[in-house]
């Protein structure tokens, strides 16, 4: 009888991006109804018992910026997330409005219309939330004040690392038109995060999921749950469809980050073991409980706010 290779994850995140909410129920591209689409990924997600410390929206949370639509998400989400017993951490992108953001998602005064960086602790593990937007415009930009500000956070690690969470990504997109709004100096960026205990960075804004290194870093770039772009559009294109919506799994461990891409519409389902059968298969395969690394401790706690 041996053990698995790893323990039980120490941290789970669940990843959502882009779920550009509307008023009123009007809906994206005149057919797709974003609430909708997000309930779907909401039910995928509560059949499967997954149970993740924190949920972590990457940003354009509402299509127009609408108090309304800032609203309804909240009364989505919070029902949710209390079901999971995990925090829940926003994130502001291009779609996004500050002032709208901070009054009806975290009880903040709506005229403030600064950046929206802050630090969360997940019992250990560190997740910096990065405002790259730029009011008024799509693509991204983080300013010198915030790389400095994200200099001296990242200058003390954390026990379990750090994860920093933004909207757009610090990498190239495969999609020729998304340079048009991709995160300006990049360089920059990776400057201050180079040599840190920065073990991942997730983002969002492409639609489409990818992965790609920064300074050696790990980018997880989440699909939407409203709609996703076509990859196989003719090269130099972009073609928008009703489908592919997607949400990641991010599972932390001792010395790796494994990032899991999930599917809202499932094709048709060939097999299903459950957990009872998984479990004698093991056995009969020689190999013994994963063993638990994960503690039962509080689920975390806001550290710091800028």
């Amino acid at each position: 009888m041996r053990t698995a290779e790893h323990p039980a994850p120490e941290r789970v995140l669940l990843h959502i991006s882009d779920t550009h909410l509307r008023a009123e129920g009007a809906r994206l591209f005149d057919t797709v109804d974003a609430a909708d689409r997000l309930q779907r990924a909401f039910r995928v997600i509560a059949s499967s018992g997954v149970r993740p410390d924190a949920v972590v929206f990457t940003g354009d949370l509402a299509d127009l910026g609408e108090p309304a639509a800032y609203a309804q998400l909240r009364r989505m989400v919070e029902p949710l997330a209390a079901s999971l017993s995990a925090r829940v951490l926003w994130v502001m992108g291009n779609h996004d409005d500050r002032g709208a953001f901070r009054a009806e998602l975290v009880d903040g005064d709506a005229s403030d219309t600064g950046v929206y960086d802050r630090v969360d602790e997940l019992d250990g593990l560190r997740v910096i939330t990065l405002d790259s937007t730029v009011p008024g415009h799509h693509h991204g930009e983080i300013s010198e004040a915030q790389l400095s500000w994200l200099a001296h956070v990242l200058s003390t690690p954390a026990p379990l690392g750090t994860i920093i969470a933004m909207h757009h990504p610090p990498v190239p997109s495969v999609l020729p038109l998304a340079s048009s709004v991709e995160l300006r100096d990049q360089r920059a960026f990776a400057r201050v995060v180079r040599g840190t205990d920065v073990r991942a960075i997730i983002a969002g804004h492409l639609h489409y999921s990818t992965f790609a290194t920064v300074a050696g870093i790990p980018v997880s770039v989440a699909s939407s749950t409203c709609y996703a772009q076509d990859l196989t559009v003719p090269t130099g294109g972009t073609r928008p469809q009703d489908g592919a919506q997607a949400f990641n799994l991010v599972h932390v461990y001792d010395d790796t980050v494994v990032h899991s891409v999930v599917p809202v519409d499932a094709p048709r389902t060939l097999e299903f073991i459950d957990p009872g059968e998984a479990q004698r298969r093991l056995r009969e395969a020689g190999v013994g409980p994963v063993s638990a690394a994960r503690r039962d401790a509080p689920r975390g706690r806001t550290t710091l706010l800028r």
